[in-house]
């Protein structure tokens, strides 16, 4: 009896600690109001700001302004890493990260360009 306890016990602290894991790398999609006051982690998806600063490395950093489409806020992103190949035909970006310091730091970008799937349209 005390062995089949021991296993129920051990089993649930397993599936809570794997809960515990995956809380962490969930990370919901947000406007940049929500992004500007979240947390953790979270995908923040907008337009290049065309009004702001061209975007440019700082560091190693690839510095650009993220607008918002629907209420038209902005930010500036620092995302870690090389300007992406096919950042300029951007239609969409998503950036994920999170804000700190009056700017959103960001490990991964993603990138929507509908240039990659243009030449297929007919072709089905």
């Amino acid at each position: 009896m005390n062995r089949k306890i021991l296993l129920i016990v051990l089993a649930l602290a397993f599936v809570g600690y794997v809960a515990y894991g995956l809380m962490d790398s969930v990370t919901p999609y947000v406007g940049i109001a929500e992004a500007k006051s979240a947390t953790g982690n979270v995908q923040v998806k907008g337009v290049l700001d065309k009004s702001a600063p061209a975007p440019h490395m700082e560091g190693g950093d690839f510095v650009f302004s993220l607008q918002d489409e629907e209420t038209g806020e902005t930010m500036t992103v620092h995302y870690h890493g090389m300007k992406p190949d096919q950042f300029d035909e951007a239609v969409h970006i998503v950036a994920i990260g999170s804000y700190r310091e009056g700017a959103f730091e960001s490990d991964k970008l993603l990138i929507k360009c509908p240039s990659k799937y243009e030449s297929m349209r007919g072709k089905s």
